[in-house]
């Protein structure tokens, strides 16, 4: 199976831009993995968007950009939402049940989901997908809207049907298109997101889809119960020496600042070509209200510092934002960083590379972001490796300061009826085992090279 997920697009474009500075160890043989559900495709979802999120029962829900419908315009299937029960006894299946099935377009609903997840204490789940909606946009000459970010509410009564709103379809314009990564919530309630293209700016991020390099948006939620939430665009990308087609995945700080990171733009016309290597951003919130959201590059990433981020950020415990880039790094594998701000918040934040990817036993091209645990390590997926369909790896802070992050694998993929190819941030359970989804592999055969997988590992 070849299923790479990409650049930005379409079916998102396919671009292959680290020669390791720490340790590397085989797969260990103390850590087990097993496939929870193998997605099956329409009727059932097929291919996850992003990864899993735990309600307080103990239940998994995501998202995937296909399956559930072909009836939808546009590059992909239709799209899910779904939930993972757990077994109720030991050693027992989990069960997977569809709760939405996208419309599409042509019923001014949502298509091809392009993120995982965000839960609410109420249990109520949003996300963005990448096409549908109300918005005019059109691809190869057919209609196919401008994207969404929904709302998904569980019902009162147990065993009734979920109920879908749809928050705010995009228009294509100034307002942003191709909604893309996972949602966050500030403390007001508010949700913040990124849309791949559209926003008035730029003309050469991508010809199909006008050129225009995205933007970061706010939505609030309405005043009275019933109303309109409220899109605002706080940055529109123009590329060249500022980023394009950001990722999604923000992160806000306590003073409400946000950060995040575009796949392409920021030194473009140099290293990694018309592109550009992508960037880190900040975004503070005006001094005045309804002023513009002063943004920051704070990083322009290079071909051997890591290139095309294809994902956010997440903050550690001293303040640093961690992450990774999808090529670069040397050898063009990709890396895992360490973003530190400086100190007394002037002058340039500095990047540490944690670990350069070699392409061999160690994995290449992450594109999911990270996760840290308690103790500081770094817990990631890659989507491909010369040994494996990917793995799943643990950077372990040195011991000393100035010395070197240890990198090793927990589990390598071995396609269907495994798992290939992991493309998600890794979320821990309560049990302490660690979850994530596969793009390939499983069972499903409906699928070109397999439908793709919800997994846990676990020492």
């Amino acid at each position: 199976m070849t299923h790479k997920k990409c650049s930005p697009g379409t079916v998102r474009i396919c671009s292959l831009f680290a020669i390791a500075l720490t340790l590397t160890v085989p797969a260990s043989a103390e850590w087990k993995e097993k496939v929870l559900y193998s997605f099956q495709g329409a009727p059932d979802g097929a291919v996850p968007a992003g990864g899993v999120v735990f309600d307080k029962a103990g239940n998994l829900y995501g998202a995937t950009d296909g399956g559930g419908s072909s009836s939808c315009d546009g590059p992909g299937q239709c799209g899910t939402v779904y939930q993972l029960t757990p077994p109720t006894q030991k050693g027992g299946a989990w069960t997977e049940t569809v709760l939405y099935i996208f419309k599409g377009h042509a019923q001014n609903d949502g298509a091809t989901p392009e993120g995982g997840l965000l839960i609410d204490e109420a249990g109520n789940l949003y996300g963005t997908t990448g096409y549908g909606g109300s918005g005019p946009c059109t691809l190869l000459g057919g209609a196919v809207g401008c994207g969404t970010v929904y709302e998904l509410s569980p019902p009162a009564k147990q065993g009734d049907p979920w109920t879908e709103t749809v928050l705010y379809s995009f228009q294509g314009g100034k307002d942003g298109y191709v909604a893309s990564g996972d949602l966050v919530f500030d403390k007001a309630g508010s949700l913040y997101g990124a849309t791949l293209f559209g926003g008035g700016k730029g003309t050469t991020c991508d010809s199909l889809y006008g050129g225009q390099c995205g933007t970061v948006f706010k939505l609030s939620p309405p005043k009275a119960k019933g109303g309109k939430w409220t899109e605002k665009v706080l940055h529109a990308f123009a590329s060249g020496t500022d980023g394009a087609n950001p990722n999604g995945g923000l992160v806000l700080d306590s003073k409400s600042n946000i950060y995040g990171t575009s796949f392409g733009g920021g030194n473009e016309g140099g290293e990694c070509g018309s592109g550009g290597c992508g960037t880190a951003f900040e975004l503070k919130p005006p001094t005045q209200k309804g002023s513009a959201w002063p943004e920051k590059v704070i990083y322009r990433f290079g071909v051997q510092d890591g290139a095309t981020p294809e994902a956010g950020f997440v903050f550690g415990g001293n303040g640093h934002l961690y992450g990774t880039a999808f090529a670069g790094g040397i050898s063009g594998n990709g890396a895992v960083f360490d973003l530190a701000p400086p100190k007394g918040g002037r002058g340039p934040w500095n990047e540490t590379m944690l670990h350069r990817f070699s392409g061999g036993n160690d994995g290449e091209n992450p594109i999911a972001g990270v996760t840290l645990d308690l103790n500081g390590n770094v817990y990631g997926v890659t989507g491909y490796g010369n040994v494996f369909s990917g793995t799943v790896f643990r950077l372990k802070p040195p011991a000393f300061r100035g010395g070197a992050w240890t990198l090793g694998i927990v589990y390598g993929f071995r396609n269907s009826p495994d798992g290939a190819h992991p493309a998600s941030r890794l979320i821990f359970g309560n049990n302490g085992k660690i979850y994530g989804t596969t793009q390939g592999g499983g069972t499903g055969t409906s699928c070109s090279g397999y439908c793709g997988t919800v997994f846990e590992v676990w020492p």
